[in-house]
């Protein structure tokens, strides 16, 4: 990753990491992350924090390291038949480009299916990729996923939206 981070890298990212997920390749997908962040999928419109209120899901290293080996577990219950995914992608947008403070803010609109034998879930929202330069790489230190229907009665998500 060269010094100055373009706009153009970071829809590459957002692009990338959908890709990742929808490929599997999930240990791959959570080196994106910074050692302290967060996986977030917030319970209620405009909610504050994943800390104070209840949320869908809040994952950190920890949490998403037990998922990911949880699906590749050949024995997972949850995972017969086993589920696949799909992002469909706006083109992400720069929300926030601080060069100075190392933060960026990459806003994607999104269509997500998850296909579990005959089962299809649909999911539309907003994703907002925090992203920082660490250690010469773009790296997530927030992944905020906006459901349209947050504050609906979900099913379980299997996979990582």
């Amino acid at each position: 990753m060269q010094n100055q981070i373009t706009r153009q890298q970071l829809i590459d990212f957002v692009v990338h990491e959908s890709r990742l997920l929808d490929a599997k390749r999930y240990e791959e997908w959570n080196a994106l992350f910074t050692d302290d962040a967060f996986y977030w999928v917030p319970l209620i419109p405009d909610q504050e924090d994943g800390i104070n209120h209840t949320s869908h899901l809040y994952e950190d290293k920890l949490l998403r390291e037990l998922r990911i080996e949880r699906l590749k577990n050949p024995r997972a219950f949850s995972q017969q038949p086993p589920s696949r995914c799909h992002h469909l992608l706006q083109t992400p947008t720069v929300e926030e480009f601080e060069e100075a403070a190392n933060r960026y803010v990459v806003r994607t609109e999104f269509h997500y299916t998850e296909s579990q034998g005959d089962e299809l879930q649909f999911y539309v929202g907003t994703f907002f990729h925090h992203l920082t330069v660490q250690d010469g790489a773009l790296r997530m230190s927030l992944k905020r996923v906006n459901l349209l229907n947050c504050d609906a009665a979900l099913p379980a998500v299997q996979l990582f939206i």
